[in-house]
């Protein structure tokens, strides 16, 4: 159980420490094409303030297992390959600052707060809930706590993905955006999809609104030609990233693809299974696709 929150309001700003690298910048190896890619959920380094209850195999739940070796070969077709370092347990990249669960805290956020439907399940900026009804921690934190995640995490992770995507639209006029993640297999209580089984791939443009109808057809299509069971918006729709930085009407297509962890992994241990070496050729293969069509202009 979470302690109750204090009566009063002040708080006392945690003591310095050193902070995780909060991301690494994949560069392209030859020319480079439109193309960013971005892996907020990867990471497993804990920062040094980060003391959950709950254990690191339940936190390895939420884990985006290996997302960021599945796509380490679209740098081969020119494109940028970001990736986060921290768990998104600690802190979620893809939701928005403001999407503060005050729930967590002991003393209220002074700045006005954005509750996202993902909160209201427990699992906004600042989890929660590692897994239904399991609490991620014994105590309520501070809002400097939250203040230095959001500084030392969010933020510049946000920014580098900003810089990226401006300077490939900035080259070429255009960008295609691709937000990369992995799923359970069955969602769980936490999810709108609870008990239900997930298709190996869902793509995601916010219902239209993220990205060029034809660039979301040019990706269904990809991997349905090559095997894939492929719902667009179903269960996921998108979350914030794809919505800060998708603008179709300004050349830049957004789209969030989800994986089911089972098609590459175990999921009760996330070791790497049969299925790995496949998806990631596949991987690279599309970035090479996404290459070709927007220099042919196909979509």
């Amino acid at each position: 159980m979470i302690a109750p929150r204090r009566s009063t309001t002040a708080t006392k700003r945690p003591p310095p420490m050193a902070a995780v690298v909060p991301l690494l910048i994949h560069r392209p190896t030859g020319a480079a094409a439109p193309l960013v890619f971005d892996s907020p959920h990867s990471g497993m380094e804990y920062p040094p303030d980060f003391a959950p209850a709950a254990s690191r195999e339940q936190i390895a739940t939420t884990w985006d297992a290996h997302v960021d070796a599945l796509y380490r070969g679209v740098t081969e077709a020119g494109a940028v390959l970001l990736a986060a370092t921290f768990p998104r347990a600690y802190l979620d990249a893809n939701r928005a600052a403001d999407d503060i669960d005050q729930e967590l805290l002991d003393a209220p956020w002074p700045e006005p707060v954005a509750l996202s439907d993902h909160a209201r399940r427990g699992m906004g900026l600042i989890r929660r809930y590692v897994l239904p009804g399991v609490p991620m921690y014994r105590r309520r934190l501070s809002v400097a706590e939250v203040r230095r995640r959001i500084d030392l995490y969010h933020t510049p992770y946000r920014a580098a993905l900003g810089r990226e995507i401006d300077a490939a639209a900035g080259r070429h006029g255009r960008v295609w955006h691709f937000n990369c993640h992995s799923m359970k297999s069955r969602g769980n209580a936490m999810n709108t999809d609870s008990g239900r089984p997930r298709p190996d791939i869902v793509i995601g443009d916010r219902d239209g609104t993220s990205a060029e109808p034809a660039v979301t057809r040019w990706v269904t299509a990809y991997f349905t030609e090559r095997g894939y069971r492929v719902q667009v918006n179903d269960p996921y729709r998108g979350a914030d990233i794809v919505r800060a930085h998708g603008d179709p009407a300004r050349g830049r297509s957004s789209v969030q693809i989800e994986i089911n962890r089972a098609v590459y992994l175990d999921e009760s241990t996330c070791e790497l299974g049969l299925g790995f070496a496949r998806l990631r050729d596949d991987l690279s293969g599309f970035a090479q696709a996404a290459a070709g069509a927007m220099a042919a202009g196909a979509a």
